[in-house]
């Protein structure tokens, strides 16, 4: 058995918290909890068009699933940087803490920092990607 490299195992748990996070936002949140008409009229409260709120629910959603098995995660997460700080924006009325009513800007913005470390870093240990080259390179 191959060991793993600390690095590597590091990324790893950073890109696939950052997966279930970004599924948690979009299905559990904005599917089941605000549902997606009550996401839409949030979306429209801050002047946005409707089918943002759909654009960036498909993208957390396609996006998290796609960090969280390691496919193309680079792209991926230099995709999912402008809804990071898309949430920052609609949060920054809301002030600094999160837990505030409304939310505040720290927690969007922490985001956006990790989503960005992971497309510098690449998919780590664990990703279907690098299970890939592995397997080509033993061709």
């Amino acid at each position: 058995m191959q060991s793993i490299n600390p690095s590597h195992a590091g990324t790893a748990l950073l890109r696939i918290s950052l997966g279930v996070i970004y599924l948690a936002h979009s299905v559990y949140l904005k599917l089941f909890v605000f549902t997606l008409p009550g996401t839409v009229a949030f979306f429209e409260s801050l002047g946005l068009p409707p089918f943002i709120a759909y654009a960036t629910f498909l993208a957390e959603a396609v996006g998290g699933f796609a960090l969280l098995i390691g496919f193309q995660t680079r792209v991926v997460a230099l995709a999912l940087i402008p809804v990071a700080l898309g949430a920052t924006w609609a949060h920054a009325g809301f002030g600094w803490v999160f837990s505030a009513q409304g939310g505040g800007w720290e927690y969007p913005l922490f985001l956006t920092v990790a989503t960005a470390v992971v497309a510098l870093q690449g998919e780590g240990a664990f990703a279907v990607d690098r299970e890939a080259q592995a397997r080509i390179a033993h061709a």
